[in-house]
């Protein structure tokens, strides 16, 4: 019997990585002769690098950049042996960096920019930008401004726009942006199609996670609606295209100043991990995340998996700390059994101490042992 592993990982508590093991080891506990491959995934957010390092070896290169407050941190990108690089949002903007009291207002994703910008100018071959999990809503003009790109007021000062000033940008200058981007081809791997404005867009479906209030989601809202309708006057670019919202509208400045294509991160993933060829031969697929409800199946990891193992006829179960607000009707085609190692009532950090021994034991009870 062979059985592929392929969780995302239990935010706050335990990396892909992490789950990927204990799931192997409660597999070997219930039979040692079961052929376990192990493919821990992300769909863009976190763990995104960490997943293609754990299964084609690389490095980590460090880097010095700003995070989503304007401060110096070290943070990395990761650099894969056939030279390409997988730049991780959330590694240089993501909310875990903004601290107790984030604010996407002012909240930048300069320290991204400065990511690809290194792995640009370090000989990557082609780059990859896993988006997720960001403190932002600067359009991604912090990433832009990081690569060389002047956002100019009316009396042509240049400054830094963060979600709060767009509505200050009069006019851009792209001049800068170095050689090494120009042709260097650049993927976004994201698992939202949300519009970049109103009330599917960016603000108003993810700003309030970020920290912000009623009033700030309305200001945010609204100045993203400006800087789409000046590009849309400057440059005849519609930044409201499906997947503009993510990351705090990130998409736009990586298609605007980097004509970077847009892939479901999922699929992204699957597809450089060889998902395909591992399951055609397997009897389960096993994956898993920390939470499992409707937005976890709205094209993120689970969802993406189950699909794709149903493809090969190849039943699909997911492993969740807790399952919220969903009945089977809901699930993915593939997507065959959901097994919650909690309840709501168990404290978190209870949880995360009791995940190895539930995982062990829903997985001994789905093996029918």
């Amino acid at each position: 019997m062979r059985i592929v592993v392929a969780p995302a990982s239990f935010k706050g508590s335990y990396p892909a990585s992490a789950v990927a093991l204990l799931m192997e080891r409660a597999i070997h506990d219930v039979d040692p002769t079961i052929e376990v491959v192990s493919l821990p995934v992300s769909d863009g957010g976190e763990g995104f690098a960490d997943c293609f390092l754990s299964r084609f070896g690389g490095v980590k290169v460090p880097v010095l950049a700003l995070d989503p407050r304007g401060r110096s941190i070290q943070t990395h990108y990761a650099r894969l042996p056939d030279d390409t690089a997988v730049v991780e949002l959330a590694l240089a903007a993501g909310l875990h960096l903004a601290g107790e009291d984030p604010d996407p207002s002012t909240a930048t994703t300069h320290g991204v920019g400065t990511l690809i910008l290194h792995a640009a100018e370090h000989g990557a071959r082609e780059i990859i930008v896993g988006l997720g999990g960001s403190a932002t809503n600067d359009a991604g003009c912090g990433l832009a401004s990081a690569l060389g790109v002047k956002f100019l007021d009316r009396d042509g000062v240049p400054f830094l726009p963060v979600g709060a000033t767009l509505d200050k940008i009069a006019s851009i200058d792209r001049s800068g942006l170095p050689e090494s981007l120009s042709n260097m081809p650049i993927r976004i791997a994201c698992d939202v199609t949300n519009p970049l404005s109103g009330p599917s867009g960016a603000a108003r479906v993810f700003a309030r996670q970020k920290g912000a209030n009623d009033a700030m989601v309305e200001m945010l809202d609204n100045q993203l609606k400006s800087y789409a309708a000046f590009l849309n006057r400057q440059s005849k670019f519609d930044a409201e295209f499906p997947g503009a919202g993510a990351a705090g509208g990130s998409t736009v400045a990586l298609r605007l100043f980097l004509n970077a294509e847009i892939e479901r991160g999922i699929d992204t993933v699957l597809d450089m991990l060889g998902f395909d060829e591992a399951v055609r031969t397997a009897s389960f697929v096993f994956t898993g995340e920390g939470r499992l409800d409707r937005q976890s199946l709205g094209g993120k990891a689970v969802s993406g998996i189950a699909r794709r193992a149903h493809a090969h006829g190849v039943p699909c179960v997911a492993f969740a700390g807790r399952i919220e607000g969903l009945d089977k009707p809901d699930y993915p085609p593939g997507l065959t059994r959901a097994v919650a190692l909690f309840d709501a009532s168990m404290p978190l950090s209870e949880a995360i101490g009791a995940t190895p021994k539930r995982l062990r034991e829903a997985i001994a009870l789905v093996l029918g042992h």
